[in-house]
């Protein structure tokens, strides 16, 4: 080989190509942080769903005060089991009282809308603080619950269940 037929760049040129060497294989390689989605008022939204509920979920920096469909968090969800399953993402965030939420849900029960609140709470922190993705995933509270009712069968007294049998 001679030396004509290899090409020399400049120590400037090889300066700028490095970075973006560094970024392409950082992005191919799931390094980088995604940016925090925050909106003009300060607010992360994020939807989620469990069985047939649906949560629109607004997340912000504040006291840790919770707003269902316009109640306090209490008042909407009052057994206790079900607002232990809204502060699970928190706790295993360590972030526990840190932000406020403002949220709207409809469909299903009271169970299956504190899973769908739950879900976007989660997925909300996720946008907001990229860096949490990684602890909620681990715990699977950023997967949505599949689960659903299963359908009634013609034939059949429920999904499952036969009709009473009848010997005569």
């Amino acid at each position: 080989m001679t030396d004509e037929t290899q090409t020399t760049e400049t120590p400037a040129e090889q300066d700028s190509t490095i970075p973006a060497a560094a970024t392409a294989l950082a992005e191919a390689s799931g390094q980088v942080q995604a940016e925090p989605q925050i909106d003009e008022h300060g607010r992360t939204y994020a939807t989620g769903k469990r069985k047939d509920a649906v949560a629109r979920v607004w997340i912000k920096p504040g006291s840790g005060q919770l707003t269902v469909n316009g109640r306090t968090g209490e008042a909407y969800f009052a057994r206790p089991v079900l607002r232990m399953i809204l502060s699970q993402p928190f706790q295993v965030t360590d972030r526990l009282g840190q932000y406020d939420i403002n949220c709207t849900v409809t469909g299903g029960g009271l169970s299956g809308q504190a899973g769908a609140v739950r879900h976007g709470i989660s997925k909300a922190l996720a946008l907001r603080e990229p860096e949490l993705r990684s602890i909620l995933k681990k715990v699977g509270m950023l997967t949505r619950d599949s689960r659903v009712v299963e359908r009634k069968k013609y034939g059949r007294a429920k999904a499952r269940r036969s009709f009473q049998f009848s010997k005569r």
